[in-house]
């Protein structure tokens, strides 16, 4: 069995690949600080170590010798990195490297990377955003996501480290924390409360909804894949304005209240969807859950959570 190391596997998306790891039969290891993550998502299979990746995390390496390190732990909120760039810097960029140091000292064979699709781009040129889109991030999280890509190119020039990177949509589904603002798990959390959302601007603005199981199935199935690129848009290629999802949460929910609007934020884009013809093409890439099914099976995970 191939042992594969998951940092922040204890958190949304990255338990989400865990699971799908353990039902390829790879032995794996998580790195997992619980600032985000919970330690009961953690399959009791693995071995889990709390320690922040910007802590000396050598030691585990040493120990567990993986071969393909899959880094998901990161500081995901484009608002707190906005009121604090200097925390959200050290997570995604300073964290990053220590992993890469740790790969490097430790000869992981390959690293996946996850990133974003739409705050690394910033107010988009044209739709859909492909790969080769200009970089012009309008948010200190969408810079410091995508320049921790570069220390990964980096890294794969300099020392043979072999990566693949993966730039999500807007990811929802089971296990999401609304804590984060990702706008589906917040809205569920308010109206299973009876409780009024709220939209920050006219809700008219677009994003690209990818259900988690479906991002992370594709992930353990394609990573060790050959392909000519090194970089990928993983999304549903469809756009879905932010009222659209208030509505079809209101018929799901039954909701009677209204939703609440309010100023939108300075550094979030207004219109965003993604290319995965790349994806599509060199690894076989289909999104399998549709919005309606995968909003039902979000709103019943929040619902045995809260009961």
């Amino acid at each position: 069995m191939k042992k594969v190391l998951v940092t922040g596997g204890a958190g949304f998306i990255g338990s989400h690949l865990v699971d799908f790891l353990l039902e390829k039969n790879y032995d794996v290891a998580v790195i997992d600080n619980l600032s985000a993550g919970e330690k009961e998502f953690v399959n009791s299979r693995v071995k889990f170590y709390e320690k922040d990746i910007l802590e000396d995390i050598n030691f585990i390496f040493k120990k567990e010798k993986p071969e393909i390190v899959i880094h998901a732990a990161a500081q995901v909120m484009l608002r707190e990195s906005i009121k604090n760039p200097i925390y959200d810097a050290k997570i995604n960029i300073l964290g990053t490297i220590n992993i890469l140091e740790a790969c490097k000292k430790n000869r992981v064979k390959k690293i996946i990377y996850t990133s974003t699709g739409g705050a690394r781009v910033g107010e988009p040129e044209y739709l859909p955003v492909d790969e080769k889109h200009p970089i012009n991030p309008s948010s200190p999280y969408g810079i410091s996501k995508h320049t921790a890509e570069h220390y990964i190119q980096i890294y794969s020039q300099l020392d043979g480290l072999e990566s693949l990177i993966f730039c999500f949509g807007n990811v929802y589904g089971p296990r999401d924390n609304s804590k984060t603002g990702r706008v589906i798990s917040s809205f569920i959390e308010k109206m299973i409360n009876r409780e009024s959302p709220t939209i920050f601007g006219d809700g008219n603005q677009t994003r690209d909804f990818i259900y988690v199981k479906d991002l992370a199935e594709f992930i353990i199935n394609s990573f060790e894949k050959k392909s000519e690129h090194r970089l990928f848009h993983l999304a549903n290629g469809v756009q879905v304005s932010i009222n659209e999802i208030f509505y079809k949460l209101k018929k799901i929910l039954n909701f009677s209240e209204k939703v609440n609007y309010t100023q939108a934020v300075k550094g979030e884009v207004r219109d965003m969807v993604l290319d995965t013809s790349l994806a599509q093409k060199e690894l076989g890439w289909k999104s399998k859950t549709s919005l309606e099914k995968g909003l039902k099976e979000t709103v019943k995970y929040f619902k045995n959570k809260n009961n």
